[in-house]
């Protein structure tokens, strides 16, 4: 099986998803959002399983970044053909776009290690009450049809689910702990706006809860995949 990924930062990239992946017996192919011939593949080109990742640009900023309309264009073609499909971050945001949701720039950034609300009992309930890293300052409505999956004390649309194969996550489950330099590294004029303890904070939080994290993604991601795989 086939997972193509399109991938916006070079270090946001699989994480701890890959190695779930490989177990599920995906091979995985990454792509370059930016550049015209990778999206050109992955809109023609059959895959399995199609992942989306995050960046730190809008889904409504397609004036600037016009590759952002064949992102969605690819979306919703998997969307109408129910192909399985996981977004995560600016991923998820633009799942909820191509379906017809609002998403917008929200009151706070939300940027850091906060605990998560699952709501409901299911598959994803083994996350629920868990400290899982953030970093954004859009959000998103529910869109229609799709069920809510978590939510957080600072935005009610932490993730959702759309019918039987789209996953769209808000949050990082993925990021493993010994990259969390590389994200400040990578997003130093986001975090410029957070002051000195709030970087310490983050790298504090990374080295206490990331860890415990990383077993509970993999059964999460394991028990998704094993959804898809029909």
């Amino acid at each position: 099986m086939k997972a193509f990924v399109i991938q916006h930062l070079h270090f946001e990239d699989l994480g701890n998803l890959q190695p779930a992946l490989l177990e599920a017996g995906y091979s995985v192919e990454y792509f370059d959002a930016v550049n015209p011939e990778h999206l050109d593949i992955v809109e023609t080109t059959f895959c399995d399983l199609l992942i989306v990742l995050g960046g730190p640009i809008g889904v409504y900023e397609e004036t600037l970044y016009p590759f952002l309309a064949q992102e969605k264009r690819i979306i919703q073609s998997r969307i109408e053909n129910k192909q399985p499909l996981i977004g995560i971050c600016l991923g998820a945001q633009l799942i909820a776009s191509a379906l017809g949701a609002k998403v917008y720039p929200g009151g706070v950034k939300e940027i850091g290690w906060k605990t998560i609300t699952a709501t409901e009992n299911n598959q994803f309930s083994i996350l629920n009450q868990q400290s899982v890293l953030h970093w954004h300052g859009d959000t998103f409505d529910l869109p229609k049809g799709a069920a809510r999956i978590f939510s957080s004390d600072l935005y009610p649309n932490q993730g959702f689910t759309y019918g039987e194969n789209v996953l769209a996550l808000q949050f990082h489950i993925e990021v493993q702990p010994h990259r969390i330099e590389e994200w400040l590294v990578g997003h130093a004029c986001e975090i410029s706006s957070l002051d000195t303890e709030s970087v310490k904070t983050i790298r504090h939080d990374t080295a206490t809860y990331a860890p415990r994290l990383q077993s509970l993604a993999h059964d999460m991601w394991i028990k998704w995949l094993s959804s898809q795989n029909h």
